[in-house]
């Protein structure tokens, strides 16, 4: 069974840190580019961050650019986002997801999806 498995989420203070992961059962990660999306209440889902098969190229939102960063461990078949600075507007469900193209914006192009993890951010 193809999975694509979120962790790492929680409620953490304005300015925390926390590190997101998102580990693949069934189907390696080589061949795959892998995004963070999110999704808070009301809004449409938005990619966050993105790696590329290789890990040479990254994309960040605007929003989180200098705040995350995106990182994959292919040998442990898992990606993760290491979230600093957390703002109250970052709070929303985090999903990654998994697409044999190369980074896009749309979340019909992703093929693969986890079943999300929280983040909320609040004092």
């Amino acid at each position: 069974q193809l999975q694509l498995v979120e962790s790492g989420g929680g409620l953490v203070q304005p300015g925390g840190s926390l590190r997101l992961s998102c580990a693949a059962s069934g189907f390696t990660l080589d061949y795959y580019s892998i995004a963070w999306f999110r999704q808070a209440p009301g809004k449409e889902r938005e990619r966050v961050s993105c790696t590329s098969r290789s890990g040479g190229s990254m994309y960040y939102a605007d929003s989180v650019k200098g705040r995350f960063t995106i990182s994959r461990d292919n040998a442990k078949n898992t990606v993760y986002l290491q979230m600093n600075s957390l703002k109250p507007e970052d709070t929303a469900v985090y999903y990654c997801a998994a697409t044999r193209l190369y980074c896009s914006a749309y979340v019909s192009n992703y093929g693969y999806w986890g079943q999300g993890t929280q983040v909320t951010v609040s004092s």
